[in-house]
């Protein structure tokens, strides 16, 4: 059997092959006893195996108690807002994100919309490996489908935005969905702010065109649908729609590391406040943090943690750099739509006084840096050899621990760290340009395999 990976971000596994429904029952009826029988929202996307274990999740999740609230096919940031529209004790969205398609999991939410915090995860494990409090038949929980539960998610993101000035720019949009739940909402939303839209992969059947992640790799059939519908940009959402990557006017990828620079840019020019970031997010944030005027504050990697120095420092805007924008007044999920929206309204504000300004041209405004990500399979319990090797060898950096170990120099940094969702090591490396990254993170990378060889 291949291995579960759970943590206190939930739970993933080939489905069939380690992730089975008397298992799932048992995580959700875990969740239900901890949220004491509460109302519980329900999402997935749209994965073919999402149906399935969506049976055994309503099975458990009745059996301790819960009201099930049923969005159906709808993403992870819509999971999160509905969460607090309908004031449920918690939310659990059915998705691997960008693992492959064999892939399935299962992400909980807290009472506050966000995925769940170190403590609430840890009290998940707790009555994971001890017994879930099933009740009797009396009292069993309930099911109720939710209309459109799309519609306040939308609300939320256009109150942040210039509705009129972006749709007074008809904009050409070419929006990847890749058959996840993205097609839900992402077109809707796009045509409702008055872009013509061309949208690829709209059947939400999870039966995925190209690779689930939005690499520059996987996304060539946008890069060229981009240029050839002259669109004035491209976006590519993950399965479950909260991480987006950006292709400009010109069909150039410019990735995932760039959408919170360019959400972060835009919105900090017009409502100053502190940015969080995590320690694997290029420095480009940091500089634009600095140009605004802004604080800027580092947590350690996952969205969980994230969060918590967003609520601590009560941020204006938050993110990773896998291409996940987090905007608290929309709620503290990771959000592609929210990224999509602001993307639109800055273009729609950047005029010059002949002509507007476009994405491309915006872009090349911002810092540049490479940044360059590699990974290693590798057991959990072997990283920390990778990490001391890494920190031997690179004497003159200044080391941060705690999230793997982070080596900072003035002009550069590399960080190695386990996965919180894959039993991989993962290496980055950034740096001003193409050969000193490369060089440096292939020099982490040989580091690492030898270390825990």
């Amino acid at each position: 059997m291949t291995e579960r990976i759970l943590s206190i971000s939930g739970l993933r596994g080939i489905v069939g092959d380690g992730l089975d429904p008397e298992y799932v029952a048992r995580f959700s009826a875990s969740l239900g006893s901890m949220l004491n029988g509460g109302t519980v929202v329900l999402s997935r996307d749209g994965r073919s195996t999402g149906e399935m274990l969506r049976h055994a999740v309503v099975s458990g999740l009745m059996a301790t108690g819960c009201k099930v609230l049923d969005l159906g096919i709808a993403s992870t940031p819509t999971c999160g807002v509905m969460v607090t529209a309908l004031g449920a004790a918690g939310g659990l969205q059915l998705t691997a994100s960008h693992n492959p398609i064999e892939w399935n999991g299962l992400k909980p939410f807290s009472a506050q919309g966000s995925v769940l915090d170190k403590a609430l995860g840890e009290q998940l494990l707790a009555v994971l490996n001890g017994s879930p409090r099933y009740r009797p038949w009396s009292g069993l929980g309930s099911v109720e489908v939710v209309a459109d539960p799309n519609r306040e998610h939308q609300r939320r993101v256009f109150k942040l935005v210039d509705v009129a000035a972006i749709k007074s720019r008809r904009f050409k949009v070419v929006l990847d969905c890749n058959r996840g739940s993205g097609s839900v909402l992402g077109p809707s939303l796009l045509r409702d702010l008055g872009c013509e839209v061309i949208v690829m992969g709209e059947q939400a059947d999870g039966q995925f065109e190209h690779p689930a992640e939005p690499l520059r790799e996987n996304l060539t059939s946008l890069m060229s649908a981009v240029t050839a519908h002259g669109a004035d940009v491209g976006f590519a959402q993950d399965p479950d729609a909260d991480r987006l990557a950006i292709v400009d006017n010109t069909g150039r990828y410019i990735g995932e590391e760039l959408t919170l620079a360019v959400c972060a840019d835009h919105v900090l020019s017009h409502r100053k406040g502190p940015v969080v970031v995590n320690g694997s997010t290029s420095r480009v944030t940091a500089d634009l943090a600095a140009k605004h005027g802004c604080e800027f504050h580092r947590s350690h990697v996952g969205e969980a943690n994230v969060v918590s120095m967003m609520r601590a420092v009560r941020a204006t805007l938050g993110g990773e750099g896998n291409g996940g924008v987090i905007e608290p007044q929309v709620g503290y999920v990771r959000d592609s739509f929210v990224s999509m929206a602001y993307v639109l309204d800055g273009l729609a504000q950047r005029r010059s006084s002949s002509r507007p300004e476009s994405l491309a041209e915006w872009v090349d405004t911002l810092p540049r840096y490479t940044i360059i990500k590699d990974k290693l399979h590798c057991p959990r319990e072997r990283v920390d050899l990778a990490c001391a090797a890494l920190r031997s060898t690179f004497r003159s950096a200044t080391a941060t621990e705690g999230d793997g170990l982070r080596l900072d120099w003035p002009d550069r940094w590399v960080q190695v760290r386990a996965s919180n969702t894959e039993p991989i090591i993962r290496i980055i490396a950034e740096a001003p340009d193409d050969a000193l990254a490369k060089s440096l993170c292939a020099e982490a990378v040989e580091l690492a395999k030898r270390a825990v060889a």
